[in-house]
């Protein structure tokens, strides 16, 4: 398991009331999991339109449970958004 920050981004951010929180995980597809339980609800539906960078790289198409974290890394949730 690694210790990751997990930002979000525009409407990612206004559904968890939160710009960011830590979480331990060993991929991509654990730290989602564990966002999703701790924010039921807004967040859940947003992050189905997201993209996500890990330590500043695009996930693009890769299966999330195979992206694996690094000990202080960062996940970056980025909702879809007008002009980008």
């Amino acid at each position: 398991m690694a210790k990751v920050t997990v930002r979000y981004w525009a409407a990612a951010k206004a559904a968890a009331g939160v710009a960011e929180e830590p979480y331990e995980a060993a991929t991509l597809a654990g730290a989602l999991d564990a966002v999703r339980e701790r924010h039921p609800g807004e967040l859940t539906r947003v992050l189905e339109r997201c993209s996500f960078l890990i330590d500043g790289d695009p996930v693009g198409t890769r299966g999330h449970e195979t992206v694996r974290l690094t000990e202080g890394g960062t996940v970056e949730v980025l909702p879809p958004f007008a002009g980008g």
